[in-house]
């Protein structure tokens, strides 16, 4: 048995960064940019109003207060969207929406709330004066041209992850499209004889194929295509066709099949079609999980796709995939950063490790008192997949562990942040 890390490191070494694609922007959320975005206009465009009120000079605003008003003539109104024609002179002001470009002249902007407007509309005062009641500084409210996005500045860099905020960036800029690293196409697999369609009438005996969908669930969820291939009989005939199938994909998964005790039939196959680098994992639940790479002749050349084989257990599956699925296709889409966030946590009940593997225990983490607390889940058998419907997080139980204690600190993995967590 080899351990998660080197686990880790076979498979990410064997996977490649998948080339890049143009696509509409909002397509694009959760890819990586795979180039540089530079800007061809100044954001905002002009100096313009934060706030709607009125346009002024800052100086004649001078010892402006509530009991002492500077009155000044209103010589326009200007709408975001519109150019202002007229120039704010010395004594003057022009009434302007927010977003609207500063008139020439202006150097503030003056809030409503900052004016007897309210004051004259309620005394119906039809006059073209508005009074200042407050003494303003210059560039009050006035958002500068360029002070968000200068032109010509590098916006956003390649390698970045798009989201929502770079996504408005870039329309922000006037990019319908952009370049993005591809997501990669997942193949998924179950085999075995003892499975049954999701869709299909239970035999006694038999199981639906569960895996199928948990496994295509996460794919999905990392930013991954699933390509579901269905059931592959333990048959030489029907693996080979399936894996065929599966290799016209980026990476192919298979569940089952990959333990000591299960037939040959399954580990014959995949060792034939390629080179498997590992069999067994020093980790519970998850310990037999496979991976190499496999090979199908494809136009006269050799097509060489990576293949992860997960347990047939359901949580073991899913924790396997967590683990060494997860990080690959991060990889393959461009990311960088494979890990999951970790906390630490008091653990609420004790905990054995009996056999010197790294144990993954199902918990339920929540906060009180600025302290985060690990409730395991209850039964935690690799068949018991509801353990890991009630979880949010995996506590860490390291190998060379005999166990933890209740009120012990424990490390734990997170798998999502739920309404009674938070950071």
């Amino acid at each position: 048995m080899i351990s998660v890390e080197e686990a880790q490191k076979r498979i990410l070494g064997r996977v490649q960064v998948l080339q890049a694609e143009k696509k509409p922007i909002l397509d694009c959320l959760g890819q990586v940019l795979a180039i540089n975005i530079y800007s061809p206009i100044d954001i905002p465009p002009l100096d313009n109003s934060a706030m709607d009120g009125y346009a002024v000079r800052a100086e004649d605003t001078d010892g402006a207060s509530d009991s002492s008003p500077t009155i000044l003539t209103v010589i326009g109104e200007v709408a975001a969207g519109s150019i202002p024609d007229k120039e704010v002179k010395a004594g003057t002001a022009i009434r302007i929406m927010t977003g609207a470009p500063l008139p020439e002249g202006a150097n503030a902007v003056v809030q409503f709330e900052d004016t007897d407007e309210v004051t004259r509309r309620a005394r119906e005062d039809s006059s073209s004066q508005i009074g200042i009641l407050r003494q303003v500084q210059k560039g009050l409210n006035v958002r500068h041209r360029g002070e968000d996005i200068a032109k010509g500045s590098l916006v956003l860099e390649e390698g970045r992850v798009l989201r929502p905020a770079e996504i408005g960036v870039l329309a922000s800029l006037g990019h319908s499209w952009t370049k993005v690293i591809r997501r990669p196409v997942v193949s998924i697999l179950a085999t075995g004889d003892e499975l049954v369609d999701i869709d299909q009438p239970l035999p006694p005996g038999k199981i639906h194929n569960s895996n199928t969908y948990t496994i295509a669930a996460q794919v999905l969820s990392y930013g991954g295509i699933p390509k579901i291939l269905g059931i592959g009989r333990d048959s030489v005939q029907s693996l080979n066709e399936k894996i065929d199938q599966g290799l016209n994909a980026d990476m192919l998964i298979t569940s089952g099949g990959v333990s000591i005790g299960d037939y040959d039939v399954v580990k014959d196959v995949l060792a034939k079609r390629g080179q498997i680098t590992l069999w067994t994992v020093r980790m519970k639940p998850g310990k037999p999980s496979a991976f190499g790479v496999l090979s199908k002749k494809e136009d006269g050349r050799e097509k060489r796709v990576p293949h992860l084989g997960l347990p047939g257990n359901p949580v073991s599956s899913m924790v396997a995939f967590e683990e060494f699925a997860r990080p690959a296709i991060l990889k393959m889409m461009g990311k960088n950063n494979f890990a999951k966030p970790t906390i630490q946590a008091l653990i609420e009940d004790d905990i054995k490790n009996t056999d010197g593997r790294r144990m993954y225990t199902r918990v339920v983490v929540s906060r009180s008192h600025g302290q985060y607390h690990a409730r395991p889940t209850g039964p935690q058998g690799s068949g018991i997949l509801t353990s890991m419907a009630k979880a949010n997080g995996l506590a860490i139980i390291p190998e060379n562990s005999k166990g933890i204690k209740a009120g012990d600190m424990v490390q734990v993995q997170m798998l999502d942040w739920g309404d009674e967590v938070s950071l």
